[in-house]
């Protein structure tokens, strides 16, 4: 029986050699056990240099150090690679089974196996380098690129034409001065809408092959509701302005914001969210809520002096100008403080914040792409805050978007949606209603004035305008910002002009706008 064990114990050590040898004559000898468990952690080595971005290290751990060194770079350079893991999964003889998985930013991640040779010499194992090393269909002269959706538009204008195309990393802008307070923000939506991207082989005669895809064929381009020619007037209007500038225009209609714009020297705040004191601008809430509340009528003669003493508080007229008693409708036309300061001190303490409500400056959207703060009107907390917010001073606040939509609501008679990129609508956080439809009529006339014989006869040759002016001070109040908010037609619009210590300039840019479209 010992003999016999003897024998079975011998068959099987000769049985182990025979499989370690790969058991075939011709065949070159294989590792021993021990060689084996070094050969797999030469590659383990090679694997964790290569993962760490050190392909210098990985390269000496090769059999051909300076190949491996400049191919292993221009891999990883052509991929543009955030990260590699690469493990090892298996040592069988000669060659090493591992798994790669390369992340190429904006969640894209790249998975595939290979294997890589193995030789042995004086200095123990290496790896043996190749192309094929890093890719099994990379050979020389290969190189990698990423592509991203097929080349066409990934974002255009309301009429069709082409803002952003799509280029290996995602969308870009076709002209980067355009839109740059919006166009970010929607390219980002394109981005993760589906995007289509891949990895290919390009090879030393520019043959392509695909190695990976991901996503859709071709994503469908979004539409916006930008206007090429809109976004180009108010850029040049506010590049021209001679002061820090800021416009935004919204079809009264649909909402759709046709242009965001402001100038290079605009160094904080912008034109979609940043809050401003609105000056004589907000008196068009003023006035809505004069005539609701029944306080007065479009009609009723009113003091305009130069200067008013309401409480604890003296409320001047711009340079304290002074007029005879005049109708409402012209006190509005040549903003008279001292008249609106009088009205709003007779009204509710909450009376000027529901109006400035019902204009959208208490709303509150989320405008897929873009980011917006219409304003701020709370209620008056004693009468001094009431004076001053009848006027646009105080604690009132308003962003030029805040503005634009309350001329885009008088000139549409309605609660207006401010809308961006099609099929992506709007959500309203916090709605409004429009003020009643007598309260709006009464409202255009008086804005019509402005125009045709008020603060902004500049703009009586630029068709049918209607707006309101406003001066606010700011700081110490040693300066002042420039306001015009309007509409003509369907286009609503609002313009600020930072420092500029007048209404004026405001009013000359939107000219400068108007004229261009």
């Amino acid at each position: 029986m010992l003999a016999g064990a003897a024998v079975v114990v011998v068959a099987i050590v000769v049985a182990a050699v025979v499989v370690l040898r790969g058991g075939g004559s011709g065949e070159a000898p294989a590792a021993s056990a021990t060689s084996a468990g070094d050969a797999g952690d030469a590659v383990t080595r090679y694997l964790r240099a290569w993962s760490a971005g050190d392909d210098a290290a990985a390269a000496a751990l090769t059999d051909d150090q300076a190949g491996a060194s400049a191919a292993l770079k221009a891999a990883r350079t052509s991929l543009g690679a955030k990260a590699l893991t690469a493990t090892l999964t298996q040592v069988k003889g000669e060659m090493a089974a591992i798994h790669a998985k390369w992340t190429l930013g904006a969640g894209r991640v790249w998975n595939y196996d290979n294997e890589l040779r193995l030789v042995h010499g004086d200095a123990g194992w290496k790896v043996h380098f190749a192309p094929s090393a890093i890719h099994p269909e990379f050979g020389p002269g290969d190189r990698f690129a990423i592509r991203g959706a097929s080349a066409g538009p990934a974002v255009t204008d309301r009429d069709g034409k082409t803002l952003m195309t799509w280029e290996a990393d995602g969308p870009r802008a076709v002209d980067p001065a355009f839109a740059p307070l919006v166009l970010p923000g929607i390219g980002r939506l394109a981005a993760g809408s589906g995007e289509s991207w891949s990895v290919v082989l390009v090879d030393a005669a520019n043959k392509v092959t695909t190695l990976y895809r991901e996503g859709k064929g071709q994503p469908k381009a979004l539409g916006t509701s930008l206007s090429s020619t809109a976004q180009a007037a108010a850029q040049a209007a506010v590049d021209t302005a001679g002061a820090p500038a800021m416009l935004v225009a919204i079809q009264p209609s649909t909402g759709d914001i046709l242009a965001v714009a402001q100038s290079a020297d605009v160094t904080s705040g912008n034109a979609l969210t940043g809050l401003y004191a609105p000056g004589s601008t907000f008196k068009i809430a003023t006035a809505a809520a004069v005539l609701e509340a029944g306080a007065a009528n479009a009609g009723t003669v009113l003091p305009c002096p130069g200067t008013v003493r309401i409480g604890q508080r003296t409320i001047p007229n711009d340079d304290e100008f002074s007029l005879p008693s005049l109708p409402l409708h012209s006190a509005f036309a040549h903003s008279c403080n001292t008249t609106f300061a009088q009205l709003a001190s007779g009204l509710p303490p909450d009376a000027l914040a529901k109006a400035a409500s019902q204009f959208g400056l208490n709303a509150d959207f989320e405008i897929p792409g873009i980011t917006t703060e219409a304003g701020k009107v709370v209620p008056s907390a004693n009468a001094a805050e009431q004076v001053e917010s009848a006027i646009g001073q105080g604690r009132v606040q308003a962003s030029p978007f805040g503005l634009a939509l309350m001329a885009a609501t008088v000139a549409a008679g309605k609660p207006v949606t401010p809308e961006l990129v099609r099929d992506r609508g709007t959500s309203v956080s916090t709605g409004y209603d429009a003020p009643p439809a007598a309260v709006l009529s009464a409202l255009r006339s008086m804005m019509r004035e402005v125009v045709t014989g008020g603060t902004a006869t500049g703009l009586a040759g630029s068709g049918t305008v209607s707006g309101k002016t406003g001066t606010a001070q700011f700081g110490d109040g040693s300066q002042a910002n420039g306001w015009f908010a309007g509409y003509r037609g369907d286009l609503a619009f609002s313009v600020l002009l930072i420092g500029a210590n007048s209404s004026k300039p405001a009013v000359s840019a939107s000219g400068a706008f108007l004229r261009r479209l």
